[in-house]
């Protein structure tokens, strides 16, 4: 199955080598001013640096995982750091100059992508490689090697539509990458009251990404009313209506390819919202003959950018972009029902919409927190196997960045015995916890892998990402889980552990006991990807019996 046909993501790149995944160009290369200031960064001496005066293949990645593979395969004729350091968020992680000075020396570059890495890492990664260096992702092209993809489809069980943004395509025939930007702006709008579209972010604050009621600037480009994505991804949004009525709102679309380039105009379109008001009698006052009416599930106001086009996707089911139907926006009515009508709450934050306790129309965020992902999970190496995939993969790849290290092959042959076996250890070892105990609960969705593998069911978990605030209703479902359940233990990330008072709040209160689990990143306990795997299997095992 190729990464497209399991609702994955490949980014475009102009080069790719025979038997690798995508190869991608240098986008920027960090100016020499910059890289002077680096021997006087604070914090970063004690990790290390590449250097190609060693006469060893320099290799970048993002992660202390896929650092930890490349190691196992290179062995001493390799240099190998991550960029995210271990115990580090990928999620979340803010490259720094001394990551972009290893970025520009590395001659291979490995990345897990699938949305996996915050943005800013990838533009890093992409913005200083050198050319003639290799800038494989490990998610999207593992499949020819048997890796499992497995699509990430999120169920959100809202009594209104949840409506997102989404840039759907590669912009591959302007020269797009994954380090390119498709930008979205609000500029116009109608209505009897106002208009916003927000995000609530990790710790309740707020970021405005269109705001109608102090107009929209055309003189700067519409900067204040203006969002970015990449390409072949999708964010979740609040939107807010100050009274009841028909709106409109117009989108244009552009791609930056080039933080310097001029952008490509993608187009523009112009959406309908029903608000408390009868859709059917909105669609004839807006002209819109036969609409189609939005009121329930999963839906994108999307940028099209292959075809230069705006549309509005939508899955009443709540699937991901597969399931998703495509809808011109001008035949579009999205219903924001009387009963969305909720209160202001308080806090600074809020007081944009108006005073606290007035009242308005409002389509929840279906996540909490920014959320801006793909469409397949990202966590493949929870399954060995997939991980295994990995390693053959950077195998080829070092054969390719580095031809006469004749013991790449012998290297990985002796590390996938190893996986083998790591593989067969988990599988027994998760074997003896009792099925009706093979429950995990944990603290964030990163473990569909290991659960499909190995026979395990993930029962719940505190938040979709692990950068997003844990709410009152989340509480409650890891409440009833656990009780319903009755699970004698729940998993909980340690790097994670600063940011999931529920999880522990919550297992406390009903008398279960919070072991640790393995997830993104290593720490100073285990610190490598065997024993990572072996940890995660014998703390299940013991936490659930058997």
């Amino acid at each position: 199955m190729s990464p497209a046909s399991a609702g994955g993501r490949r980014v475009p790149g102009p080069r790719r080598l025979p038997g690798l995944g995508p190869v991608f160009p240098r986008r920027r290369l960090l100016g020499a001013s910059a890289l002077a200031l680096l021997p006087f960064l604070g914090g970063c001496a004690a990790r290390l640096a590449l250097n190609p005066r060693t006469g060893r293949l320099q290799v970048i990645t993002t992660t202390g995982i896929l650092r930890d593979l490349a190691h196992n395969v290179g062995g001493d004729r390799i240099d190998v750091v991550s960029l995210v350091p271990d115990s580090g968020d990928p999620h979340s992680y803010e490259a720094s100059l001394r990551d972009a000075r290893n970025v520009v020396y590395a001659d291979v570059a490995l990345s897990n992508y699938a949305m996996l890495e915050e943005q800013n890492v990838i533009k890093t990664l992409d913005s200083n490689l050198r050319d003639e260096a290799l800038n494989v992702s490990l998610a999207e092209d593992s499949a020819k090697y048997a890796a499992e993809i497995i699509p990430l489809v999120e169920d959100v069980r809202l009594d209104t539509v949840w409506l997102g943004l989404r840039a759907s395509g590669t912009g591959s025939r302007y020269g797009a990458t994954r380090s390119s930007q498709v930008i979205l702006s609000a500029v116009e709008a109608s209505g009897p009251g106002h208009l916003f579209a927000y995000l609530t972010g990790s710790f309740g604050e707020t970021d405005i990404y269109f705001d109608s009621s102090d107009s929209f600037q055309s003189g700067d480009g519409y900067r204040s009313d203006s969002t970015t994505l990449p390409a072949d991804a999708h964010t979740h949004l609040s939107w807010a209506f100050t009274r009841p009525g028909t709106y409109t709102l117009t989108l244009r679309a552009q791609l930056q390819v080039e933080e310097t380039d001029r952008p490509v105009e993608l187009g523009r379109a112009t959406y309908t919202f029903a608000v408390g008001v009868d859709p059917e009698k909105a669609a004839v006052g807006a002209g819109i003959r036969h609409p189609v009416i939005v009121r329930q599930g999963h839906a994108d106001l999307t940028v099209n950018v292959d075809r230069r086009r705006l549309e509005l996707r939508h899955d009443p089911q709540g699937g991901g972009e597969n399931s998703q139907k495509t809808y011109r926006a001008d035949q579009v009515v999205v219903e924001v029902p009387a009963r969305a009508l909720t209160e202001i709450p308080g806090g600074r934050q809020y007081s944009f919409l108006g005073h606290a306790g007035d009242s308005v129309y409002q389509l929840a965020q279906a996540v909490v927190g920014k959320h801006v992902h793909g469409e397949i999970d990202p966590h493949l190496w929870q399954n060995v196997r997939n991980a295994m995939a990995y390693v053959q993969l950077i195998r080829d790849t070092f054969i390719d960045a580095d031809p006469g290290g004749v013991q790449y092959r012998q290297n990985a042959k002796s590390y996938l015995a190893e996986l083998e076996r790591t593989d067969d250890y988990v599988r027994r070892t998760i074997g003896r916890i009792p099925s009706s105990h093979r429950h995990l609960v944990t603290t964030h969705d990163a473990f569909a892998y290991l659960a499909k593998a190995y026979g395990m069911t993930v029962a719940g978990f505190v938040t979709p990402d692990p950068s997003s605030e844990e709410s009152l209703s989340d509480r409650r479902k890891l409440t009833s889980t656990l009780r319903t359940l009755r699970v004698p233990a729940a998993f909980l990330e340690p790097n994670l552990r600063a940011r999931s008072s529920t999880l522990t709040e919550v297992a406390a209160e009903n008398d279960i006991q919070v072991r640790p689990i393995y997830g993104d990143t290593f720490d100073d306990k285990v610190t490598s990807y065997v024993q990572m795997m072996r940890f995660n299997a014998d703390s299940l095992r013991s936490g659930l019996g058997g």
